[in-house]
């Protein structure tokens, strides 16, 4: 968007039925998929069971994940479906079952619980939806990460879906798996060196273009954000500020941005409070990662209490890692994804389909 023609953000009229979607916050599993409910959202082509998105994405969460009803992927992914996670990406249905079964064989008292899920769309043009999961276990059985080490852990996983008439078609899916890996005692490096050398022998050697853009030549950065992606004025305001943050170094604006008392829920499962332990938290990964750029790819955002919002995007990466300390190879995690409240005072999140581990 060129900096002569101002962003207009356009007033946004929910989709009929839209107030009455489950909200996830304040309720119990047994109300967020009830057995009485009348369908309250159109959705066409949806197996009769949904009565809205909302309980469409948590109810079949739990009938794969925890009723062990792995079948049911066969009804609600198409079968070149795209998911995108951590360490690369499946196109096919049958990988995601494979996927999903063997993560269960590793972790068979997995839970996976709905923390929220914020949507757009409807059933003519497809919904997008996302799903923040707070995951627990245990790691009890051999399986894909090696010899059971029997202790426990909790994490947290970020599933955004596109789907239309029942079915997946495409999923991105950022899990905190080094938060998973440490608590379970191994060593993330091993895990790390086999996953590079397997993708390696599929001829997929890394990519180094140099450049990512942040900078053209020897201008500074854009001084304006692209606003193209907000539908509402409060989703503008957060991608303006993620890009004076990640962008133009504006690092101050954490301060502007962010309540006094604000709770940072970070990868590893760090739990940081105040907006000075954000700002620290935003330099070290600035510092380590010293050519990132922000590159939004999706917001969407629902009235919900508390007002949530939801951003998908990337931290696009050129050059090399800082020297400010030794760049581990377990330690790069290229994509961000994010959380806030209506007022961009809020909380972060950082990542098998629809909330696997």
């Amino acid at each position: 968007m060129s900096q002569s023609e101002p962003n207009k953000i356009t007033a946004v009229v929910l989709p009929e039925g839209a107030e009455q979607v489950l909200q996830v916050e304040r309720r119990d599993y047994t109300d967020l998929a009830p057995e009485n409910r009348r369908r309250v959202q159109s959705l066409r082509g949806f197996d009769p069971i949904y009565t809205d998105i909302v309980d469409y994405i948590v109810r079949c969460t739990h009938r794969i994940w925890d009723e062990r009803d792995i079948g049911l992927i066969y009804s609600h992914y198409t079968h070149n479906c795209h998911l995108y996670y951590n360490l690369g990406a499946l196109y096919n249905r049958e990988d995601v079952v494979r996927d999903t079964i063997q993560r269960l064989v590793s972790f068979p008292e997995r839970r996976g619980m709905a923390t929220q899920v914020i949507w757009r769309g409807d059933d003519v043009n497809g919904f997008y939806t996302s799903h923040l999961v707070t995951g627990t276990g245990r790691h009890t059985q051999y399986g894909h990460l090696g010899k059971p080490t029997g202790r426990g852990f909790v994490s947290r996983t970020v599933a955004d879906c596109m789907i239309l008439e029942n079915k997946i078609y495409r999923e991105w899916v950022v899990a905190d798996s080094m938060a998973i890996i440490r608590q379970l005692g191994i060593d993330p490096n091993p895990i790390a060196e086999k996953t590079a050398r397997e993708l390696f022998a599929k001829g997929q050697p890394t990519l180094d273009i140099g450049e990512n853009r942040r900078l053209l030549g020897q201008y500074p950065p854009e001084a304006e954000a692209d606003l193209s992606l907000a539908h509402t004025d409060s989703e503008a305001a957060v991608l303006a500020w993620l890009h004076e943050v990640f962008n133009r170094r504006m690092l101050g604006t954490i301060q502007r941005v962010y309540a006094p008392t604000v709770m940072h829920h970070g990868p590893n499962m760090r739990e940081l409070y105040g907006r000075a332990s954000v700002l620290q938290q935003t330099l070290k990964l600035i510092g380590t990662l010293p050519d990132c750029s922000f590159v939004p790819q999706h917001i969407c955002s629902t009235p919900l209490r508390g007002g949530r919002r939801e951003d998908r995007g990337a931290l696009d990466l050129g050059g090399t890692p800082s020297r400010l300390r030794p760049a581990r190879r377990a330690d790069r995690a290229p994509h961000l994804s994010a959380r806030h409240d209506a007022s961009a005072r809020g909380q972060r999140a950082g990542g098998g389909g629809m909330g696997g581990l």
